[in-house]
């Protein structure tokens, strides 16, 4: 059942990474947890403190966290929930990235992102 829930969630990740991310709220006119649909490459990152952090999962991270305000929203919302992200795991993926201009420091609900 995991495996198709994720499964789904890939499917339906892939159709809204076209979409552009501007516009009002914190992930523009999208949505946060339909926003959260393209962090789908990083679910087992935003598990497992130790997982590898994918090429695709640090790409869409960079992005998303142009904007601090829609990444914390990502990370926090009930997309990323359902699908068995753990905030304190995920906020540390920018830095498991290696990501340079990683919003550090930046409050994410109860967390901080290092």
């Amino acid at each position: 059942m995991k495996s198709l829930s994720l499964l789904v969630l890939i499917v339906v990740a892939s159709m809204a990474i076209t979409e552009v991310v501007d516009g009002a709220g914190e992930c523009g006119r999208v949505p946060a947890d339909r926003a959260a649909l393209r962090l789908a490459p990083c679910a087992s990152a935003s598990q497992d403190p130790n997982a590898d952090v994918s090429a695709r999962c640090c790409s869409e991270v960079h992005t998303l966290g142009q904007n601090p305000s829609c990444l914390c929203a990502v990370m926090l919302s009930d997309t990323a929930k359902s699908a068995g992200t753990k905030p304190e795991i995920a906020i540390t993926i920018p830095k498991r990235c290696n990501l340079a201009d990683r919003p550090v420091g930046y409050k994410c609900g109860g967390y901080t992102l290092p």
